[in-house]
Parts: C-alpha cells; structure tokens; sequence
C-alpha cells in the first residue's frame, strides 16, 4: 500500500480507458414496466434483468418519460421537452414537427444511437400517440410507441 494519499497512478474499472471503452460485455439493467411503474418480477420473485437492445430501448423510453432540467441528477442534455406543446395552439403538423425535433435530441444523446426516424402520428382528442424507428450502432432497429398528452 502506497503511503501517498493521492496516488499518481492506479487501475479503476469506472475510468474511461481505452480497454473499457471498447468493452464488448452487453450492458444490464434491470427490466421496468413503465405502464404499470414498476419493475417487472421474474416467477421466483426477482427483477427480471435485460441486456443489450432490451436494454438500450428502456433507456429511450426513460429518456422520453423524463422531463429536461427537472431533475439535478441527470445532466441538462437528458430528458424531454413536451411540456404544453399539445394545447400550445399550433397547428398539428408543426406539433409533429416539434415531437420529431425533441424526440431526435432527446435519444440522440445516447453514443450507441444512429438515427431516429420513420416518424408516424395518430391523432386522439388531445392526445398524440406517435411512433418512430431508432437504429444503434450494432445495427439493431428498435421501434418506440409513445403518448404525449396533456397533463390537467
């Protein structure tokens, strides 16, 4: 043991290395039911956990179920900004355009994302349910399902 409190020089496994960040050890999380909000239990009782694409599409639907700079643990580039863009008074294809727009930025920020597109909406009253293709850098194409609607 070193007898210098601040050591020049040590391995840690949470520095980003050139070995850790070409780490090929599929990412893990725990599985989330974001209808019911809870996590999802395996028939012995434990979370489930889920890796890989699974994982990466939960972490789009996290994103997007977050509003942006409401929370002071996720950093300014985390979230969605949806917040009164329904009863905002546009017209509905520049709503569509804005949802695309945010949607974009918001899953954007994540390095395994390529490209988010192939956007479709389905209007319901106040509500905007909308769909989109998202491509990841291993070459995986997830589709996101979401609602926006207006909070009263």
């Amino acid at each position: 043991m070193s007898d210098n409190l601040f050591p020049v020089e040590f391995d840690s496994p949470m520095l980003e290395t050139e070995e850790n960040l070409n780490d090929t050890e599929p990412k893990r999380t725990y599985a989330f039911d974001f209808e019911k909000g809870e996590f999802i239990k395996t028939a012995s009782g434990r979370v489930k956990m889920i890796s890989d694409v699974d994982a990466y599409v939960q972490w789009c639907y996290k994103a997007l179920s977050s509003k942006r700079y409401k929370h002071l643990a996720y950093s300014t580039d985390y979230g969605q900004e949806f917040d009164d863009l329904i009863k905002s008074g546009l017209p509905q294809l520049v709503i569509e355009s804005e949802i695309q727009r945010i949607v974009s930025e918001t899953l954007m920020v994540n390095a395994e994302t390529v490209s988010v597109d192939n956007f479709s909406f389905n209007w319901e009253g106040e509500k905007v349910f909308y769909e989109c293709e998202i491509i990841t850098t291993f070459g995986d194409v997830a589709t996101i399902r979401d609602v926006i609607e207006e909070v009263i």
